[in-house]
């Protein structure tokens, strides 16, 4: 039989204090300005939005819109994720003269 735990009054010891932990107030608000638009999607986009928002118990609407707004954070000009995700190519590689080459 196993030995029974013994509780004491001491006094218990925490760890470290983050006050990093929660973001500010001002970071919470998710609402932003919106423009309606109308959009023509293939059936099977929706379909897949729409299955997988029901899986999370979300609008398939609001998973296109942050899928939108995060394909304009990674490309935005300037945006820290279009900077450590920049992958360098060489222009020449895949410009075009217009000329056909015949050979």
């Amino acid at each position: 039989m196993k030995e029974k735990t013994r509780y004491t009054d001491e006094p218990m010891e925490f760890g470290r204090l983050r006050p990093d932990l929660l973001p500010p107030p001002h970071r919470l608000v998710f609402k932003e300005d919106s423009v309606k638009v109308t959009i023509s999607l293939s059936s099977k986009s929706v379909r897949f939005f729409k299955t997988e928002a029901d899986k999370r118990g979300v609008q398939y609407q609001r998973m296109i819109r942050r899928l939108l707004d995060a394909y304009v954070e990674a490309f935005e000009p300037g945006s820290p994720s279009q900077e450590a995700n920049r992958v360098e190519q060489a222009r020449g590689a895949y410009r075009t003269t217009g000329k056909k080459r015949r050979g």
